[in-house]
């Protein structure tokens, strides 16, 4: 059941992500208008977007990619994750330095804590598991 739940979370981690980074790719400036808390972070550039819409891009095939290859599984999804954890980071760390306001916690949750959070779960599942599979089959042998 954790599996089945682990698998899901990567896929939509995964499509969320691609799917962010096809519209920041094909779309920047309607990204730039439409996404809560983007324009007040800057001034809109072209240029910016577009380079992280392929972080994005890496980040949602990543995911993608550790669903059905097991044995690449934990590394793909923990080098996914550390850019979505240091991201969120980056936004906590403008609110306490003062350059976002304070209700950017609250914005930015959905889209950008949370997606660190799970992918963070879910790779510590993904690292664990080769040892968990280990303990589990040493009891019954």
């Amino acid at each position: 059941m954790l599996s089945k739940l682990c698998l899901a979370t990567a896929a939509i981690l995964g499509c969320a992500a691609v799917a962010n980074g096809l519209y920041m790719l094909l779309a920047p400036h309607q990204w730039y208008l439409t996404v809560p808390g983007v324009p007040m972070s800057g001034p809109f550039n072209q240029h910016f977007i577009r380079d992280i819409a392929l972080v994005f891009l890496i980040v949602g095939a990543a995911f993608l990619c550790g669903i059905v290859t097991a044995c690449e599984r934990a590394f793909l999804w923990s080098a996914a994750s550390l850019w979505l954890v240091c991201h969120a980071l980056l936004h906590l760390w403008q609110v306490a330095a003062g350059i976002s306001p304070a209700s950017a916690i609250r914005t930015d949750f959905p889209a950008v804590t949370l997606p660190a959070l799970l992918g963070l779960l879910i790779s510590v599942w993904a690292i664990d598991r080769p040892h968990r599979t280990d303990r589990q089959m040493s009891k019954t042998a």
